[in-house]
């Protein structure tokens, strides 16, 4: 796939065509950052892994002004564009790992072995929350709209994407992730399993 320009215009720029708005990913950082209030986590740093036109970093600095926001995006357009941190979310290996990571809409774009091997290394770069979705085969029949959605992905189960995570992380909901060893509490029916 190539995330050149012409995918760029489709997917975001165009808004007659664009599969998200500033108002929804203004909407999901304010989300993100009342997770993070409520489970009491001081992030310093905040990785968006795949972070695409960087509609999330405004509104993620504003609801954690004290975090250093690093976008990590493969698209070499978007990074000569916008100066993201040009790097794959299966190999980035940076000195530290991260309090909060976002990957939203990202694995689909990855076959089976490079989107498990993303999900083993989102375990290492994470040491608190991480935010995650990916488009599912459920999504794909009940969910999305399909004119302005990409269908040039590989569609799974949530399931093989859960399997994954429960490895490293508890599954809250909302997307919402916490690592194993995280010293994060939360009580019972706050969390999905």
């Amino acid at each position: 796939m190539a995330f050149d320009h012409a995918y760029y215009d489709r997917y975001y720029f165009d808004p007659r065509t664009a599969v998200a708005s500033r108002a929804e990913m203004r909407a999901r950082a304010q989300l993100i950052g009342a997770f993070i209030a409520h489970v009491g986590l001081p992030v310093r740093r905040m990785l968006d892994a795949g972070c695409g036109t960087g509609l999330l970093r405004q509104p993620l600095k504003r609801a954690l002004p004290k975090a250093t926001y690093v976008g990590l995006e493969a698209s070499e357009y978007l990074c000569r564009r916008y100066g993201w941190v040009s790097g794959d979310v299966r190999k980035f290996r940076p000195d530290e790992p991260f309090d909060l990571v976002i990957c939203y809409d990202v694995l689909q774009y990855l076959g089976p072995r490079d989107a498990a091997m993303a999900l083993a290394n989102l375990a290492r770069l994470c040491r608190g929350v991480l935010y995650f979705s990916a488009l599912t085969c459920a999504d794909w029949r009940n969910n999305c709209d399909r004119s302005r959605t990409d269908s040039n992905v590989y569609l799974r189960e949530g399931e093989w994407y859960r399997a994954r995570l429960r490895r490293a992380f508890r599954e809250v909901g909302a997307g919402f992730w916490l690592r194993r060893a995280a010293p994060l509490t939360l009580w019972e029916l706050e969390s999905a399993g």
